[in-house]
């Protein structure tokens, strides 16, 4: 869809430069969800957490900012595994375009 908008030419070329662009797109998006659902955010998450209690001196007595989850608490498995397969998808898709392209 985007190539058939934004395209000023229909070849293979610019087909293949719009799937880079989509697939890295979705790549980086993987990637992210990822590392989120690693758990890497969750220190920096709940220091910031802790530190705006402590600094701002909020009266809160039960202490909420201890029971909010992390974000690796609240990840979707589902999307996460959805949006992998798609960008595997794109990928291999890719690559058998630039094999098309080079063997033309």
């Amino acid at each position: 869809m985007i190539f058939l908008i934004f395209s000023s030419a229909y070849n293979l070329l610019n087909f293949i430069n719009s799937v880079f662009y989509l697939s890295f797109f979705y790549l980086i998006i993987v990637l992210f969800m990822y590392t989120a659902k690693g758990g890497f955010f969750d220190g920096v998450t709940f220091g910031f957490r802790r530190f705006n209690t402590l600094m701002f001196k909020k009266n809160d007595y039960l202490e909420s900012w201890r029971d909010k989850p992390l974000p690796s608490e609240k990840f979707n498995a589902s999307l996460y595994q959805r949006l992998k397969f798609q960008s595997i998808s794109l990928l291999v898709l890719l690559v058998i375009l630039l094999v098309l392209y080079y063997t033309m």
